[in-house]
């Protein structure tokens, strides 16, 4: 009897001692299972393959995929935002004249984001630069003329809206016409169509994001297209709603606003330092 239960004992251990030599063996054959090489994509491929914000001027799009490209675009846009011009002062003038500019450009066939043009040029405030360019659009005094605006001692077409944005238009068509291309029109617009046909010239391509061009054109796409990308969405930059959306066309403004100087100093320090800024 006492030979017969020690029997059963051994039985069963060797019954456990087998199921779990099978249970080694099988997970063993099931990690042997997987494939020798698993591809597992590089940080920089991760970087590359990773979805991006995208920005878009004149319907043409920044191509932010590669780094430098999207390097200058998080440049312009943190130095066009509220934290670092601290005033609404840009999106108040832009709610005043954009009603202004946009029908004259549509008129022309312009695309309505050369409105922000002007913003980036001149803050939509009349001035001369120390080259003599003048008035919301910056024009020079011969290409101002050529356009059909009066410049002379008594009178200055350039600090006219209406007028200076029509001369705009037209010299923006004519811009287009060269270059068939409405980023290289903007290029063209702060260099010169002479100049940067030169350059297209000798280096052999017309792609805007990867010609070698002088820092302040190099750099005048990205203003434009950041100052855009600001301006149509206030709240994501740091602009705080005031009641009505900042953009408001229907808000009465004001006839005499009180301009702390002090503020007001900062918002042209700031765009005059945008214009500098170059990677």
């Amino acid at each position: 009897m006492i030979k017969k239960h020690l029997i059963a004992c051994i039985a069963v251990v060797l019954i456990t001692v087998l199921a779990k030599v099978g249970v080694s063996k099988t997970s063993v054959t099931h990690v042997k299972s997987f494939p020798q090489k698993v591809d597992v994509p590089s940080p920089r491929d991760e970087k590359e393959s990773s979805p991006v914000i995208s920005f878009e001027f004149a319907s043409e799009e920044i191509p932010v995929q590669h780094v430098k490209v999207s390097q200058r675009m998080e440049k312009y846009l943190k130095a066009s935002s509220y934290e670092h011009i601290q005033t609404n002062r840009l999106h108040q003038r832009a709610a005043r004249w954009f009603p202004v500019i946009e029908p004259i450009l549509k008129q022309y066939g312009i695309p309505e984001d050369f409105k922000y043009l002007p913003l980036v040029e001149s803050g939509l405030v009349g001035g001369t630069s120390p080259k003599g360019a003048s008035g919301y659009w910056q024009f020079m005094p011969q290409t101002a003329r050529s356009y059909g605006l009066v410049v002379n001692r008594s009178r200055d077409d350039r600090q006219n809206m209406r007028k200076s944005t029509v001369a705009a238009a037209k010299y923006l068509r004519d811009l287009y016409k060269e270059f068939n291309n409405w980023t290289l029109v903007a290029a063209a617009y702060n260099v010169g169509e002479n100049s940067l046909k030169r350059q297209i010239a000798v280096q052999g391509h017309d792609n805007y994001f990867k010609l070698k061009l002088n820092r302040e054109t190099a750099s005048y796409v990205y203003k434009l297209a950041s100052m855009k990308e600001v301006i149509e969405n206030p709240i994501k930059y740091g602009f705080a709603r005031r009641g009505e959306s900042l953009l408001a066309r229907d808000t009465e403004q004001p006839k005499h606003r009180v301009i702390d100087p002090v503020t007001e100093r900062n918002a042209i320090d700031a765009l005059n330092l945008l214009r500098k800024q170059d990677l």
